[in-house]
């Protein structure tokens, strides 16, 4: 991994994350682990992770499963940090990584056996286009699965303004029905679309996609940083939700085959 100058991140949630060594998925592996399920993945099946972010959930494809994997992410942060995550597990073999944007990724027509997608799609403006892709570059009789944020009822003002804010949101947040309209119109049949609303129990299976010195360094990180940067002070006391936010705010994992 070439060093990088990680001393003054940006102030904005993905850099954050870049810059931590972690990635953020509504309802933790379980989710992820439901998604392996629904996609049918087995040791034979070749997988694409669209926004695999510090690359836990490729890493855990090929240590588990034993597939091979390919992760595509917009950073070129999260791509080295996926690179390493995969050698210092020993899965280096199974998986590769590249720079690509979802919304234009760059694999021939048919190429995948499943594509996932976690948390990725939900920020992009234009859903339909990247869920397009995601079913353009697997072949038929593939699947496409996606863990996506869904407002579980309508929002006040109020909720959606904090959500945008905090998490970098720049677009609208589907319901879960939308999300599935999305999949139905990029030509993806038998859609399974399963809400949940957010449970702690469930989100602190999080920390299960890393190892214990993954965690030691994200928590070191966050530490001096907090220490040595008024910035990033500042920024952690605005990420405050209102009470009741996740009254609203929920997720859906969703899954078709081509």
């Amino acid at each position: 991994m070439k060093n990088q100058d990680t001393s003054k991140p940006g102030l904005t949630y993905f850099e954050l994350q870049a810059y931590i060594g972690t990635t953020k998925h509504m309802g933790g592996l379980e989710t992820t682990q439901e998604l392996i399920e629904l996609c049918h993945i087995v040791q034979d099946t070749y997988v694409l992770d669209v926004g695999c972010g510090a690359g836990a959930t490729a890493s855990i494809l090929a240590g588990t499963v034993g597939c091979r994997v390919v992760g595509v992410d917009l950073r070129e942060e999260m791509v080295a940090l996926s690179a390493e995550r995969a050698r210092r597990q020993g899965v280096a073999c199974l998986v590769a990584f590249r720079v690509a944007d979802a919304q234009e990724l760059p694999f021939d027509d048919a190429t995948f056996d499943a594509v996932l997608c976690e948390s990725v799609a939900t920020f992009i403006e234009d859903k339909q286009r990247v869920v397009d892709e995601l079913a353009r570059v697997v072949k038929p009789g593939g699947y496409v699965g996606l863990n996506e944020e869904i407002w579980l009822k309508e929002p006040t003002p109020e909720v959606v303004e904090h959500v945008k804010g905090m998490w970098s949101v720049k677009s609208s947040v589907p319901t879960a029905e939308g999300w599935g309209a999305i999949l139905k119109s990029a030509g993806l049949r038998d859609v399974i679309v399963k809400t949940y609303k957010v449970d702690a129990r469930r989100e602190a299976t999080q920390v299960k996609r890393y190892t214990s010195g993954d965690m030691f360094k994200m928590f070191w990180r966050t530490l001096v940083l907090y220490a040595k940067s008024a910035e990033f002070r500042a920024y952690m006391r605005k990420q405050r939700l209102p009470k009741g936010v996740f009254e609203y705010l929920g997720y859906a994992v969703l899954a078709g085959r081509k």
